[in-house]
């Protein structure tokens, strides 16, 4: 089986209709690599874009566990 076909995009700037795609994305619950794979940027990129942005990608459906 072939490796999946996606687009890179590193170095190159954000588009606000990108920022707006991820957006959605998150709001959909997607997980970073379905995020990576649909905007053509690595999972690191969608974190460091999310967190420049101040888009939170932990579900907001998920509690959080204390040790």
């Amino acid at each position: 089986m072939s490796e999946p076909v996606t687009r890179r995009n590193d170095g190159v700037t954000w588009t606000d209709e990108q920022v707006a795609q991820l957006r959605e994305l998150v709001e959909g619950n997607a997980p970073a690599g379905v995020m990576s794979v649909k905007l053509g940027r690595t999972e690191d990129a969608i974190r460091s874009k999310a967190t420049a942005e101040g888009i939170s990608l932990s579900p907001p459906n998920r509690a959080r566990t204390v040790t």
